[in-house]
């Protein structure tokens, strides 16, 4: 493999190591210690988790900014469920299953309308954020205490023998699943077909409209799949939580080497732009910095991961 194409694989990785090695020295000891990493982890799992379904978006050449207001519709739905009796496993699938119904929504509306995927995602994300406030009443939902409240809970001492808490290894599985459908599917081949040039899949026989509505709805059904674990961390339904989580989810998958334009992205990479983002909030709290760093610091990261994005396409262009 060329050395360019290696240093495109390997440099959100080598990114992740520097942003840790630079945190390891400046932020106090504490950052270096294994709790501190658990922590890492299990922060990085509900970013991660809605971001493995924003690459097949983003490499089919869309974009999806209703999925913050999914997740937190998917806590709301799931406290509503198990407060009503229904057993947290099938409260669980109810979420999740909600997340892919606005999927679907979204996906029929970007396909049978051919309107731009920005303005529909961005009317999905206040429409479901207004319904999700009318469907827990304009406050919180509480529920009684299940074991999904354990999925990103610190692992207990009985159960160290599983290294990382059960949300993480469930993002774990999900990327490998992700990344096999990616690699090894006629879905995952038609996904960068359309991504890279939609008229020329068209003309190969892609049926692009259902390839892209099977991707919003899968889109939609990861979002649910992080509300699911939002609402372990939180233990409670919260319509206003997750505001701007999608901004979050599209960097982790910009910064881990996918494009805007379609046609690039990768799980590994989503994974590790996940990772970066979480190690500069974990390690800019650890120094005792304001909010407001850690926000430049991830919006500059975004800039720039953009702009050697759009500097690499143009060189591609001219060659």
């Amino acid at each position: 493999m060329p050395l360019k194409n290696w240093m495109g694989s390997l440099g959100p990785l080598l990114g992740l190591l520097g942003v840790y090695l630079f945190f390891a020295i400046a932020a106090p000891d504490s950052f270096r210690t294994g709790a501190t990493l658990d922590t890492i982890a299990r922060q990085s799992a509900i970013v991660g988790i809605a971001a493995l379904g924003m690459t097949m978006v983003i490499i089919a050449g869309g974009i999806d900014l209703s999925v913050g207001s999914i997740v937190a519709l998917s806590t709301v739905v799931i406290a509503l469920c198990i407060k009503s009796g229904v057993n947290p496993a099938l409260a669980a699938v109810v979420g999740v299953a909600s997340g892919a119904l606005v999927g679907m929504a979204t996906g029929s509306l970007v396909t049978r309308l051919k309107v731009a995927p920005f303005i529909v995602t961005l009317g999905m994300m206040l429409l479901i954020r207004g319904f999700t406030k009318g469907l827990a009443k304009q406050t919180k939902v509480d529920a009684p205490e299940t074991w999904l409240t354990e999925l990103m809970a610190p692992l207990p001492v009985d159960r160290s023998w599983m290294i990382i808490s059960p949300g993480v290894w469930m993002l774990v599985v999900l990327a490998l699943l992700t990344a096999g459908v990616l690699r090894y599917t006629k879905l995952g081949r038609y996904l960068f077909a359309i991504g890279s040039n939609e008229q020329t899949a068209l003309l190969c026989g892609v049926r692009v409209s259902l390839v892209k509505l099977i991707v919003y709805i899968a889109c939609g059904a990861f979002a649910g799949m992080a509300g699911v674990m939002q609402f372990s961390r939180l233990t409670i339904g919260d319509p206003t939580v997750a505001v701007g989580l999608e901004l979050n989810v599209i960097a982790a998958v910009v910064i881990g080497g996918g494009s805007l334009s379609g046609g690039e992205g990768s799980v590994l990479g989503t994974l590790v732009g996940a990772l970066i983002m979480t190690v500069i909030r974990v390690g800019t709290t650890q120094m005792g910095l304001p909010s407001s760093v850690q926000e430049m610091v991830t919006g500059a990261i975004i800039v720039i991961a953009v702009a050697v994005d759009r500097w690499r396409h143009h060189r591609l262009a001219a060659s």
